[in-house]
């Protein structure tokens, strides 16, 4: 009796780019000490760079200056999981300097939230308090900047149920 495995379609890169452009949560997995370590992240995306504000402190910002190779997956699902994909985009961190870029990508994020009506409470995992307004993101530097850089095409793994 031969058990074939049955493989997921890969997804194409017009797939991928699609679900990537759709979403705004990710994992990002960082080289930890033993384990990988993994956070969820809100990110923008401009078209061609994913961009995340971390807090300033942590294990993940420690991991990030230890070494800045990191593998971002976005998903999406159904309720039920009768459809669903995922991309992994292996890449690393850069953190943004530049204070003019810095302001684009944190406006960037107050549309985001606003534009998706999110909580308040998202606010708390960007080292901010729910109660203050989400313009609060805009000054101060609670938060860094970092674009996922160095994806190289022939990296990225779109996996799918069927055709999304």
């Amino acid at each position: 009796m031969s058990e074939d495995i049955f493989k997921m379609p890969r997804m194409g890169k017009s797939e991928y780019d699609r679900l990537v452009k759709e979403q705004y949560i990710c994992r990002i997995a960082f080289k930890g000490e033993e384990h990988p370590y993994i956070a969820p992240f809100l990110y923008v995306f401009d078209g061609r760079f994913m961009y995340f504000l971390s807090t300033n402190y942590g294990r993940k910002v420690q991991y990030f200056r230890d070494n800045p190779s990191v593998t971002v997956e976005i998903e999406n699902y159904s309720p039920d999981l009768s459809s669903f994909g995922f991309v992994v985009l292996p890449g690393r961190l850069v953190e943004i300097d530049d204070v003019g870029e810095k302001s684009r990508i944190r406006e960037s994020f107050v549309k985001l939230i606003k534009s998706k009506g999110l909580s308040s409470n998202v606010l708390s995992a960007l080292g901010h308090s729910p109660q203050e307004p989400v313009e609060a993101l805009l000054t101060g530097e609670r938060t860094l900047v970092w674009k996922l850089a160095g994806v190289k095409v022939d990296e990225i793994l779109g996996l799918k149920s069927h055709d999304l």
